[in-house]
């Protein structure tokens, strides 16, 4: 199984069988490496609703039929927009032929932006953990930290963990550090960073930060193997 990074959020798992890919923030995002229109990922999965994480949903589910999971508020807005989708909500899992989904607590926002200028209420927001192979991903979406994430980490064998560090919208890289260490995952990448003024930080910095666990500060296109 591959896992790449794609710049700010945005999160690739290759399996054999299937491509998934994670809050596909690609338009508007000027750290990404990739172009939607070669993108055809069979499953897409989504944190919350804001539009740095939806993203290009809707395109991409379309042109690739793919099957888009998504807490259940934002399923639903994303199904009247002609999207194939299958609702979970936190706490929730459910076995896929492509691997397991299960929703965490987030503590953020969700909510989706129409060009018309409308705010469209889509859910709680969610962390995710995948697992397929044998092997546990969790993505923390957009979060501030909280201490259940030591629930996460007693329950769960996690192998890889992509945390937010940018500060200002979620946590910020001491408190993530410390998330780090709750969730004891076997590696750590941070993301949600430097994609916008407001969330500039330094990677290194947060890895200096860890009680000597593993971590890779990844740029867009790293490939981790698991």
């Amino acid at each position: 199984m591959k896992v790449s990074y794609h710049g700010h959020s945005v999160v690739k798992v290759v399996t054999e069988t299937h491509t998934i890919l994670i809050d596909p923030f690609i338009n508007g995002n000027e750290l990404t490496d990739l172009k939607v229109e070669n993108e055809k990922p069979d499953v897409i999965l989504l944190t919350h609703g804001h539009n740095d994480h939806v993203g290009d949903t809707v395109q991409l589910a379309k042109q690739s039929d793919a099957l888009v999971v998504a807490p259940f508020e934002l399923a639903t807005y994303l199904s009247w927009q002609g999207v194939k989708t299958h609702p979970l909500h936190i706490g929730g899992g459910y076995d896929f032929e492509f691997g397991r989904v299960k929703l965490t607590q987030a503590f953020h926002g969700s909510s989706y932006e129409t060009e018309d200028k409308q705010i469209i209420y889509t859910g709680m927001p969610a962390g995710i953990l995948f697992t397929v192979d044998g092997k546990t991903i969790y993505h923390a979406g957009d979060t501030a930290l909280f201490s259940d994430m030591k629930l996460i980490g007693m329950r769960n064998s996690i192998d890889l963990a992509f945390l937010p560090i940018g500060d200002n919208f979620t946590m910020g890289p001491e408190d993530a550090a410390l998330a780090a260490e709750f969730v004891n995952a076997k590696t750590v990448v941070p993301i949600h960073y430097n994609t916008f003024p407001p969330i500039k930080q330094d990677p290194e910095k947060f890895v200096s930060m860890l009680n000597g666990q593993e971590a890779k500060v990844m740029n867009a296109g790293d490939v981790i193997e698991l």
